[in-house]
């Protein structure tokens, strides 16, 4: 079968390590209940082993080229959809499950948006293990009062424990990319607090708007005198920047407001 050439708008960068494939497969154990979800199967690499797990298996794929290799997974237990992930509301797809599983090498350039419409769905995700660019797998493990530390680190904390698995070099990729990558694994916390993720969202974002400027000068839409009660409960002291706060800081800020 004639190999297809990437596209590099669709930010097509095909694995081809079977080791690392094994372990993104392998990164969760599933149950003839569950689901996983794949975005960006291209030519079946990662497929081919999802396939073979307990639970049922939904694909995503834009690039209509890929059908001659994706087709032979089509089946009861697997069905493929030729859509863009991001217009389309994948809760219809999937049917009443246990636990939701994310598993992809998922294109770099939409890594966030991608991300944000599973997150902001509402729909129950038990763990993600995605294949992003190391700079962006960084971001997402950051610490607090790190240079990687951001709003989108503090926001996947609401609902994941993330960690890196591995590196890939890109010499394990058809064609190579420019940058490292690595494989991230999220699990779901046990408790999740009860916020709205999208007022929550927004506050982030606010406060990380300038990095560099001090938290206050973040927030001045937000009643800055409760806020710094807040803080100084704490222990922060007025000049704190984004930064520097906790996770759990957050949500005491986000819920006093």
């Amino acid at each position: 079968m004639e190999i297809v050439r990437a596209k590099k708008s669709l930010g097509q960068n095909f694995l081809k390590d079977e080791n690392v494939l094994k372990t993104i497969a392998d990164s969760f154990e599933t149950s003839d209940n569950d689901v996983i979800m794949e975005i960006g199967p291209g030519m079946g690499s990662l497929t081919k082993y999802l396939v073979k797990k307990p639970g049922k298996l939904v694909c995503y794929e834009l690039d209509e080229r890929m059908k001659a290799y994706l087709n032979c997974y089509e089946s009861e237990k697997c069905h493929i959809f030729y859509d863009d992930f991001l217009k389309r509301d994948f809760k219809e797809d999937i049917s009443d499950n246990e636990h939701l599983y994310v598993i992809a090498n998922i294109p770099y350039y939409i890594t966030i948006p991608i991300l944000e419409h599973i997150l902001n769905s509402e729909v129950l995700v038990t763990g993600m293990t995605i294949l992003i660019q190391k700079e962006v797998a960084l971001r997402f493990t950051a610490k607090p009062k790190s240079k990687d530390y951001g709003y989108f680190t503090v926001y996947l904390n609401h609902f994941f424990d993330s960690t890196i698995l591995c590196d890939v070099s890109p010499s394990a990729f058809t064609p190579a990319p420019k940058v490292t990558s690595s494989v991230v694994k999220m699990t779901r916390k046990e408790h999740v607090e009860s916020l709205n993720i999208k007022e929550f969202q927004k506050f982030l974002m606010d406060a990380f708007k300038q990095k560099r400027k001090i938290l206050k000068n973040n927030l001045k839409p937000y009643n800055w005198d409760k806020i710094y009660c807040v803080l100084k409960l704490l222990g922060y002291h007025e000049n704190v920047r984004a930064e520097e706060i906790s996770y759990e800081d957050y949500v005491r800020l986000f819920k006093e407001i």
